[in-house]
C-alpha cells in the first residue's frame, strides 16, 4: 500500500483545489518557509481522523478552513482526499479486492465533518478501522514529526507499546476486541435493566391481578345485592297485593251487612 496522490481545497494554504502526485517510495517536499509544507502532513492527519485541533496547530477544527488573506476572501468548507494504491491488498476486508482507494474528509465552519471511503459516505471510525495495524493513522508511528523522536526515547513503557502493538500490527485486533467487551459490557448492562423493568412489570401484574380480582368480587357481590333487592322488592309486592285483597274482601263483607 503507497499513497499515491492528494487532493487538497480550502485547507489551510491551500484554498484552490491543489492535486499532489507522489509517484515513488521516496519523495521529497521542498519550498521556503511558510509555503504550506507542514500544510500537507496536516492535511494527511486531518484526513485519516484526526479530532485535535492542536495537533494540527490551531484552536478548533474549523481553523483548517482557509481564513482568508488580503487578496482572497475566506472559505466556507476544507476538503481533503487521499489516494492509495492497494495492489498489495494491503487495505483488506471488502477493500482487498480495489486496486486503489480513496479516503475523503471534509468539514464546514460549524465544524461538522463528513468521511467518505470510496465516495460512499461512512463513519470516522470506518476509515480509521481499515488502516489499524497498518502504521497508518492520525497518531501513527508512520507520520514522525519534530520531536517526535525525542518523545520515543522518553516515552513510557505504555506507549512505547502502543507503537509496537501497531507496527506488529496487532492494535487492530486489540482495537476489535476492546470494542467486542464493550458491548459485552452495555449487554449486560442492558440485561440487568430489563431484569429490574421486568421484576416491575411482574409486580405490577400482581397488583393488577389483585385488583381484578377484587372488583370481580365486588361485581359479583353488587350482582347478589341487586338480586336480593329485587327479591325484597317481590316480597313487599306480594305482601301489599295481599293487604289489598284483606281490605278489598273486608269492604265487601261490610257492603254487604249494611245493605
Amino acid at each position: 500500500m503507497r499513497l499515491s496522490k492528494i487532493k487538497l481545497a480550502g485547507f489551510k494554504s491551500f484554498v484552490d483545489p491543489t492535486n499532489i502526485e507522489i509517484p515513488s517510495n521516496l519523495v521529497g517536499v521542498v519550498g521556503p518557509n511558510g509555503c504550506g509544507k507542514s500544510n500537507v502532513i496536516d492535511a494527511v492527519r486531518w484526513v485519516m481522523g484526526e479530532s485535535s485541533a492542536k495537533h494540527l496547530r490551531g484552536d478548533s477544527m474549523a481553523d483548517v478552513i482557509f481564513n482568508g488573506s488580503a487578496s482572497r476572501k475566506p472559505v466556507g468548507t476544507a476538503s481533503i482526499e487521499l489516494f492509495f494504491d492497494n495492489s498489495d491488498g494491503s487495505i483488506g476486508g471488502q477493500y482487498a479486492s480495489y486496486s486503489e482507494v480513496s479516503i475523503r474528509r471534509a468539514v464546514s465552519r460549524d465544524g461538522t465533518s463528513q468521511y467518505f471511503l470510496n465516495n460512499a459516505r461512512c463513519r470516522r471510525k470506518d476509515i480509521t478501522g481499515i488502516f489499524l495495524g497498518t502504521g497508518l493513522g492520525p497518531r501513527s508511528y508512520a507520520i514522525i514529526e519534530q520531536g517526535m523522536i525525542s518523545r520515543f526515547v522518553e516515552a513510557k513503557p505504555d506507549e512505547l507499546r502502543t507503537y509496537l502493538e501497531e507496527a506488529a500490527g496487532i492494535s487492530k485486533y486489540k482495537s476489535r476486541r476492546r470494542e467486542t467487551e464493550t458491548r459485552i459490557r452495555h449487554t449486560r448492562d442492558n440485561l440487568d435493566r430489563l431484569n429490574d423493568v421486568r421484576e416491575e412489570v411482574e409486580a405490577q401484574i400482581k397488583h393488577l391481578q389483585k385488583q381484578a380480582r377484587a372488583a370481580k368480587r365486588h361485581e359479583v357481590l353488587k350482582n347478589d345485592k341487586r338480586r336480593v333487592e329485587a327479591e325484597l322488592l317481590a316480597i313487599k309486592l306480594k305482601e301489599i297485593d295481599w293487604g289489598l285483597d284483606r281490605e278489598r274482601l273486608s269492604f265487601e263483607k261490610h257492603k254487604t251487612e249494611l245493605e
